[in-house]
């Protein structure tokens, strides 16, 4: 599958965004999270469809699953190219899902992938404040294991988790992503473009790497041309 650079919006407006996406001539692959969709709704996501955006909708649902059934067909009628729930849901809420999804036929063409551990998450806090026992690794093999089970096309993980995940054959998006030279602010499990093609990931999401830099698009440029 083709590697692909997305870029996460977390911008507090749409005036913001589109503000930063004026100086692209061809329009990068997106995620938009939930402060900006709870601030702009699925109207943002219709227009920046007909923009000619690729979509990552990162709702990260996590409810009873005949909730997120229903939730994810309203998703589906968005027409994303990527979109997500929690794996910590279990199987059976995965697999709700995914039937809300193909349930409309706009959903079918979208990839449902489910998150194993946040990237901020640390071994000391799974241990202490989660009560999990497990190693890190252990934890978020297992949940992959439970996603590809549900039928989910794949997770969202650390790149350092990649590895970990191959005999799997699923999709690995990657967040927590950043040049060499910038902070990892508060994620915990980091890498750059170039570890994470190394490392084997289908898509990598950098965040302030790109928005905060003092020229965006050439940082979104360095970004592709280290990780495709």
């Amino acid at each position: 599958m083709k590697r692909e650079v997305i870029i996460a919006c977390d911008f507090k407006c749409k005036e913001e965004l589109f503000s930063f996406l004026s100086p692209f001539s061809t329009m990068p692959f997106l995620k938009i999270g939930m402060e900006l969709f709870y601030k702009e709704g699925p109207e943002l996501i219709k227009q920046l469809k007909q923009m000619g955006c690729k979509i990552f909708l990162d709702l990260k649902l996590h409810d009873i699953p005949n909730t997120v059934e229903k939730a994810m067909k309203n998703i589906a009628e968005l027409e994303v190219e990527l979109t997500n729930v929690h794996a910590a849901g279990g199987i059976e809420m995965m697999k709700a899902a995914k039937r809300g999804l193909d349930s409309i036929p706009a959903g079918k063409h979208t990839k449902l992938i489910a998150v194993t551990q946040l990237t901020s998450i640390s071994q000391e806090t799974l241990e202490k404040e989660l009560c999990i026992s497990l190693s890190l690794q252990e934890v978020v093999y297992q949940y992959a294991s439970n996603a590809k089970s549900a039928g989910l096309d794949g997770v969202v993980c650390s790149a350092l988790e990649v590895p970990l995940l191959k005999d799997l054959q699923i999709i690995t998006v990657t967040p927590g992503i950043r040049f060499a030279e910038n902070s990892s602010h508060d994620q915990k499990r980091v890498a750059t473009p170039k570890d994470a093609r190394m490392l084997g990931s289908t898509y990598i999401v950098v965040g302030r790497s790109i928005t905060s830099a003092d020229d965006p698009v050439a940082a979104y440029e360095r970004c592709v041309k280290e990780f495709c």
